[in-house]
C-alpha cells in the first residue's frame, strides 16, 4: 500500500472516533479518555467545531438514527480504576460551540455501548466493563450487557427520567471488547470478554428477546467477522486476553472456530480494531498502545496462501481506528493516544 500520513490535531489521550452526520454532510468526532475535549472535524481532517472542553471520559459514541447530529456518548469513564461515576449521556445540536448534554441513564462502568436497528426500532447494547469496583485493579465483580430499545423521543430523558435498562447477560469478567457485525443484512453485536466472543443480535419484530450466541470460550479483549481469504465464510480475527498481546485468527470449522494463525511476534496493550474493506480487499486492522506501539494491516495472499500484514505506522500508540472513503481513496483516522496526536492516513 501507499501511505500518506498528515496529523490533523494533537488531543491528549485521545481515545474514541465516531462518524456523524450534521447539517447535510459527513463529519467524525474524535474525543478524549481524560478530562480533555471532544472535537468535530469535516471529512477532509478539518475541525468545524468542539463538543465540549471536558469531562470527557468518551470511549464510545454513536449518532442518534434519523437525527441531525444528535449522538449518544459514554461519559466520565477515565480508567476501570476510576469509572464508578460513567453513564451514557444525549448530546444535541443547538448552534455552533452550542452543544445540549443530558443524561440517558447512569450505568457505572459503561465502557462500550451501540444502537442496533432492526425491523424499524432502534435498541441500545451496552457493556459494562465491570459492575462494581472497592479498589485499584478489583476485578472481583464482573460485568454485564444491558439493552434497551430507544425511545422515539429522548427529548424525555434526564437525570430524573432515565431509560430503563434489562440485563440480557451478566458475569462476564473483564467485558472490553465491542465490535458491530452485519449477520444476513441484521444488525448484530460482538462481545468479548474472559468468558470468550458472544454475538448479540436484537429482537425481531414481535418479540423482546435478545439471541446470544456464543463463538468462542476462550478469554478474548476485541474480536471482530472478516472474510479474509474470501471462501464464503467469516474469520473471527482476535485480540487477546484483555488488553493482552496475542493477534490470532480463528476460521469455522465442523461448527466451531478453530484457530488458524498467530501473529508470531508479542503486542502490547493491543487495543485498535477494524475489519472489513481497505482497498479493495478483506482486512483486519490492529493496534497496539505499548512495545511497539504500531499499526498493522492483516490481509489473506492467495499466492502464498497465508495471513500478511503490513505496518502502516510505527511508534503511534493507537486506541481507536476509523475507516471511510472519500473520493475514491480509503480514510483511516487513528487516535493515537500514546503520543496524543489524531492522524489521518490516506491509503491507495
Amino acid at each position: 500500500m501507499k501511505i500518506e500520513k498528515k496529523v490533523i490535531s494533537n488531543l491528549t489521550k485521545c481515545y474514541a472516533i465516531a462518524p456523524l452526520f450534521y447539517q447535510g454532510k459527513e463529519h467524525f468526532l474524535v474525543a478524549a479518555e481524560k478530562q480533555d475535549p471532544c472535537l468535530l472535524f469535516d471529512m477532509e481532517g478539518n475541525q468545524v467545531d468542539k463538543i465540549w472542553d471536558g469531562p470527557g471520559g468518551v470511549m464510545s459514541m454513536v449518532q442518534v438514527p434519523g437525527t441531525d447530529g444528535q449522538y449518544l456518548s459514554t461519559y466520565k469513564f477515565y480508567s476501570p480504576n476510576d469509572s464508578k461515576e460513567a453513564k451514557i449521556v444525549i448530546i444535541t445540536p443547538r448552534g455552533k460551540g452550542d452543544w445540549e448534554v443530558r443524561t440517558l441513564v447512569c450505568l457505572p462502568h459503561v465502557h462500550r455501548f451501540d444502537l442496533l436497528e432492526r425491523d424499524g426500532e432502534v435498541y441500545l447494547i451496552a457493556c459494562a466493563l465491570k459492575s462494581g469496583h472497592e479498589y485499584k485493579d478489583d476485578w472481583s465483580h464482573p460485568g454485564k450487557v444491558y439493552g434497551a430499545k430507544l425511545p422515539k423521543d429522548l427529548f424525555a430523558c434526564n437525570e430524573e427520567n432515565q431509560l430503563e435498562l434489562t440485563v440480557l447477560k451478566d458475569n462476564m469478567l473483564k467485558n472490553h471488547g465491542y465490535y458491530r457485525v452485519l449477520k444476513d443484512g441484521v444488525q448484530t453485536a460482538l462481545v468479548s470478554s474472559n468468558e470468550g466472543v458472544f454475538r448479540f443480535t436484537p429482537p425481531e419484530s414481535g418479540s423482546s428477546t435478545w439471541q446470544i450466541e456464543q463463538l468462542l470460550d476462550t478469554p478474548a479483549s476485541d474480536a471482530v467477522l472478516v472474510d479474509m481469504d474470501g471462501d464464503g465464510e467469516e474469520e473471527l480475527c482476535v485480540l487477546a486476553p484483555f488488553h493482552g498481546e496475542r493477534i490470532s485468527i480463528y476460521r469455522k470449522k465442523e461448527g466451531s472456530y478453530q484457530k488458524a494463525y498467530d501473529f508470531p511476534e508479542d503486542a502490547e496493550f493491543l487495543h485498535a480494531i477494524y475489519g472489513g474493506e481497505l482497498c479493495g480487499r478483506q482486512t483486519f486492522v490492529v493496534g497496539h498502545r505499548k512495545g511497539k506501539r504500531n499499526l498493522m494491516a492483516f490481509t489473506w495472499s492467495a499466492e502464498k496462501q497465508e495471513y500478511v500484514y503490513e505496518i502502516i505506522d510505527e511508534d503511534r500508540g493507537p486506541a481507536n481506528v476509523f475507516r471511510f472513503v472519500r473520493e475514491g481513496k480509503d480514510i483511516l483516522i487513528a487516535a493515537n493516544r500514546e503520543t496524543d496526536e489524531i492522524a489521518m492516513y490516506t491509503l491507495e
